[in-house]
């Protein structure tokens, strides 16, 4: 029995049942919604088609796995338009359909690989404008554009909104110039080795299969070494700001107690924000004004589990909360520093 519902575990590396409905209430609104401007701009009357199938599985891409290449906005509209471009020139020129069906699909995707925009449904795309009869090869190269180029807009708007409110991030961006990437033991060009060897082509970004790696280093330490907690190495003596108090005052408490970050409070006293020297450089009037997101965590996490974040380049302290996000302790670099060390020579 457990053998057969491991067959029906979702292959996708990260997937949840969440995100899972998640994209499939974003389809379902996007798909309705673009055929719905479709039909408004083709019009009632007009013989074209107002949604195209291929847009069914760009839809997949844009909502299921919002991280991948191939779902990327250029992909979804240069792809689809291109693909379909590529199959109206096959039409026009190659009268057998099985011929033309192969040589659109073939084109298509030597295309979308030079144009940078390789997208899967774009095959269907081809495919479909070889094999749609004559009202497609009437439309002329204008069908590329409306319905699929418009189709192809409308889903990608829709899908940067649709992620937008689920937290997601679309387009997919990477973070560069990681300090952690260069403190780490492998870097790009040992990646691409690696590529190279397995000789294979993956569906994820050079960039983030190096992010994936440092996160991998990171809960491979903890789960080796990680029995310290962030409340077992935290230094209990905070020294805050209130959102209204002055720079002048922030800056005189960091000079007088040697520290580098400073939690700021807000209502309730719950922490709101960071504040150090470089963000003091900036004119203001409140310290709220100037204060950066804060890194935060509570005490009961591993503490080398803030080594990722403590050396990214972004944060130099986090600051420990309890249940009501009021500060009980901060773990700073050196903090980190001293609980590394001891995990790394206590005996096993």
């Amino acid at each position: 029995m457990g053998r057969g519902r491991r067959r029906f575990t979702p292959v996708l590396a990260g997937a949840t049942l969440r995100d899972r409905l998640l994209a499939c209430g974003g389809a379902l609104a996007a798909l309705c919604v673009t055929g719905v401007l479709g039909a408004l701009v083709v019009g009632p009357t007009a013989a074209l088609p107002f949604l195209v199938a291929p847009i069914g599985a760009s839809a997949v891409l844009v909502f299921a796995v919002p991280a991948s290449p191939l779902a990327q906005p250029w992909p979804v509209v240069g792809g689809n338009v291109a693909s379909t471009l590529v199959g109206l020139g096959v039409l026009a020129l190659v009268a057998d359909p099985f011929v033309g069906s192969g040589l659109a699909v073939a084109g298509a995707i030597a295309v979308m690989s030079l144009l940078r925009c390789l997208h899967p449904p774009g095959g269907a795309a081809a495919l479909m404008t070889v094999i749609g009869g004559s009202v497609i090869a009437h439309a002329g190269p204008a069908f590329a554009f409306v319905p699929v180029g418009l189709n192809s807009v409308v889903l990608v708007a829709l899908g940067w909104l649709f992620h937008r409110l689920t937290g997601h991030t679309y387009p997919h961006r990477t973070r560069r110039g990681d300090p952690a990437e260069r403190r780490s033991r492998f870097r790009a060009e040992d990646v691409d080795r690696a590529l190279a060897e397995i000789g294979e082509t993956f569906d994820i970004g050079r960039e983030d299969i190096g992010l994936l790696l440092r996160e991998v280093e990171t809960h491979a330490l903890v789960r080796q070494h990680g029995e310290a907690t962030a409340g077992d190495v935290m230094s209990r003596d905070v020294v805050r700001v209130e959102v209204h108090d002055t720079p002048e005052t922030a800056r005189a408490l960091l000079l007088a107690h040697d520290v580098r970050t400073l939690p700021v409070l807000g209502p309730g006293g719950t922490v709101v924000g960071t504040v150090g020297l470089r963000e003091l450089v900036r004119p203001a009037a409140r310290v709220g004004e100037l204060a950066s997101p804060p890194l935060t965590a509570t005490a009961d996490l591993p503490a080398l589990a803030l080594s990722r974040a403590l050396t990214d380049g972004r944060a130099h302290a986090a600051v420990i909360v309890d249940a009501a996000g009021r500060p009980c302790g901060m773990v700073t670099q050196t903090d980190l520093l001293v609980a590394l060390c001891r995990a790394l020579t206590d005996p096993v």
